[in-house]
């Protein structure tokens, strides 16, 4: 300390204090008013960066503050460097965990805007904010006049121990970046696997992948199971899908009638029920003689994987009704069967029935 304090200096300094919290108070006010206005836009990108702002403006502005007021008391030499080395890292430490929540929330804002980049993108945040905070604390450490050449050294060494350590994890991380990549799978897309899971993904991270399934349960799947599995997605390359319900009529049915009645039924059901697809022309396909019956395939155009069920209900409900009031038999599988005893055969009544006597 140069010379002694008076209060002069405490004045002076108070007042760059309360100019400090002052200017904290207008400024928060400021960027509330700017976050209103934020939210109107179409944009989201600049609701992250009024969010980060919130954070890192009144931090500096009470830093500055702080910093002005330590200027104008008579502090030593080696003191006044500690007060500024130690404002100077708070306000890098607040910088840096802005940029990785303002960068992060820009990727993300980026990612879910445009399909063609990633439907997901915690990965890419959780990547993104990683880097971020690791070059800040570098930064941080070059500035406290540590040096970070030997840190580099150890953790390019280091790192190639946790890789063989962390086979596993890095497998699921490397692999949820490559689905992404690939555009195979985007979050709301219904998937079904060789092994039995089925539902819509939920969400991909540096670890699984979550599905729900119908029943409304979380289904974890590792990524790197996922990407070594057969698996079909139904909702790419696009939502709309086909049903196929088989059905079956009596060998003394007109087909033509027939036809003519169940495509009736299905335009009836594309126009009427939710789900399905108005512009989907009728498609009945005959294509074996059955035991007790000719079956064809009626074709039903669906809008996604989870309104066939819908669909189908209401098509089988409607079909028959048409039929009963049409006449059109649906028969049932019948069997004849012929019993011996002591070598005679007893021959079925004419209903179908057997006479043992």
């Amino acid at each position: 300390m140069n010379r002694d304090l008076t209060v002069h200096d405490w004045v002076v300094a108070g007042v760059w204090l309360i100019a400090g919290l002052v200017a904290t108070v207008l400024i928060r006010l400021l960027l509330r008013w700017l976050g209103r206005h934020a939210t109107r836009t179409r944009w989201s990108g600049d609701d992250v960066l009024v969010d980060g702002l919130r954070a890192l403006v009144p931090v500096a502005a009470i830093t500055g503050a702080v910093a002005a007021a330590a200027a104008t008391l008579p502090l030593t030499g080696k003191v006044t460097h500690t007060v500024n080395q130690i404002l100077t890292v708070l306000i890098m430490l607040a910088a840096t965990i802005t940029a990785a929540r303002v960068i992060a929330g820009l990727v993300r804002a980026v990612a879910q805007s445009r399909s063609g980049v990633a439907g997901s993108a915690t990965i890419f945040v959780n990547i993104t904010r990683v880097l971020v905070l690791a070059i800040g604390c570098l930064v941080v450490l070059q500035t406290l006049g540590i040096s970070i050449a030997p840190l580099l050294t150890a953790l390019g060494v280091g790192g190639l121990a946790v890789a063989l350590a962390l086979q596993d994890t890095l497998a699921n991380l490397f692999a949820g970046i490559h689905i992404l990549a690939s555009k195979t799978i985007q979050p709301g897309d219904y998937i079904r696997l060789t092994s039995g899971e089925e539902g819509y993904v939920v969400d991909i991270n540096w670890r699984n992948t979550v599905v729900r399934n119908l029943s409304n349960n979380l289904v974890i799947i590792p990524n790197a199971q996922l990407s070594s599995t057969n698996m079909t997605n139904y909702s790419r390359p696009e939502q709309e899908m086909t049903l196929l319900v088989q059905v079956g009529v009596g060998y003394d049915s007109d087909l033509e009638h027939v036809e003519r009645v169940t495509s009736e039924v299905v335009t009836e059901v594309m126009t009427e029920v939710e789900g399905a697809m108005p512009e989907h022309e009728p498609a009945i396909r005959f294509h074996t003689f059955g035991d007790s019956r000719i079956s064809f395939t009626v074709i039903l155009g669906v809008g996604e994987f989870s309104d066939q069920y819908r669909i189908k209900h209401e098509f089988v409900k409607r079909l028959h009704k048409r039929y009963h009031l049409e006449g059109i038999r649906i028969p049932s599988p019948a069997r004849t069967v012929a019993l011996q005893q002591n070598g005679v055969a007893i021959p079925p009544q004419r209903d179908g029935s057997l006479s043992i006597p």
